[in-house]
């Protein structure tokens, strides 16, 4: 752990000598000041290319083996990633246990700052017991600054019941060293305004946290090419999502897309594999199964059987 008067030497606190005339600039200078600055983001997902990949591999292998991931942050960095959790069901159609977003200070945080509390270790260690995190699971811990005692007492206690760790700061490693599975660093440099990471720091969690949750679901069996075949369909929008897909990907009209929809139980991937392949509901449902859930290898498995 780092005492405050240690942090003033990390890069998320360091002032940026770029916008040293930060209240004196006009509304177009700072547009373009941010739009500058934020171009460091795409620099720093591409340095962390190697570490990313390996938090995907690592966690669309738990996951496959019956684990659960969970985002652990305080403040900006813990509402990113409950944000990316909650957006799993309805995208991949996987239940809210599967992805979770565990914040300091609860619910509550997400619309009131509650600062404070990230400073209680103990509460990150309580966290980890009370969802009963075991081997099998993974938790990713996400401190723009590093230090966060929540997030690293979250991590630790994870370690001590042999979860897989991942570490995700905005600062190099020789600033704050914390030992994890996987090592992920987002070096976007000082913030404009000093010390706000919900500005670029915030901005490289929510891609690399993209990046992650979406390529773990494709490693699942969740996207077949570039569509989310596991769509949840539970509104309007969703439901011409899927017709769309049927459309584009069966080449069908949509009157027999939604006959498909409707025979399918609402699956757009079990609507698919019984359109390519003549299999009735149940039988593609066990044809998928029998292949992880993964609709190309399912379709390949059907045409090799029938051959």
């Amino acid at each position: 752990m780092h005492d405050l008067e240690t942090r003033g030497h990390l890069l998320t606190e360091q002032a940026n000598a770029g916008s040293e005339n930060l209240d004196r600039l006009s509304s177009l200078e700072l547009v373009d000041l941010f739009n500058w600055e934020d171009a460091r983001t795409l620099l720093a997902i591409a340095h962390a290319r190697e570490s990313l990949a390996a938090a995907i591999d690592l966690t669309a292998r738990a996951l496959k083996k019956g684990g659960r991931l969970f985002y652990v942050g305080a403040g900006t960095s813990g509402r990113l990633g409950v944000l990316d959790a909650a957006e799993c069901p309805p995208t991949f159609c996987t239940p809210p246990e599967l992805v979770q977003g565990i914040i300091a200070g609860g619910a509550g945080a997400l619309i009131r700052s509650s600062e404070e509390l990230e400073d209680r270790a103990e509460d990150g260690e309580n966290a980890i017991a009370h969802r009963q995190i075991t081997e099998l699971d993974v938790v990713l811990g996400i401190t723009a600054g590093g230090t966060t005692p929540f997030v690293q007492g979250a991590l630790q206690a994870a370690q001590s019941r042999g979860a897989t760790t991942i570490f995700m700061a905005c600062v190099p490693a020789d600033q704050v060293s914390f030992s994890a599975d996987v090592d992920i660093r987002l070096l976007v440099g000082p913030e404009i305004l000093a010390g706000s990471t919900r500005l670029k720091a915030g901005t490289v969690t929510k891609m690399a946290l993209n990046i992650i949750s979406t390529s773990v679901m494709v490693k699942l069996g969740k996207v077949y090419g570039n569509r989310m075949v596991d769509v949840a369909i539970t509104n309007n929008k969703l439901r011409d999502r899927a017709v769309r897909i049927l459309n584009d990907l069966a080449g069908i009209e949509r009157e027999q897309a939604s006959d498909l929809l409707q025979r399918s139980n609402q699956s757009v991937k079990l609507a698919l594999l019984m359109h390519w392949t003549g299999l009735d509901a149940e039988a593609g449902k066990r044809r998928l199964e029998d292949c992880q859930g993964q609709l190309r290898d399912a379709v390949l498995k059907h045409q090799k059987n029938s051959d």
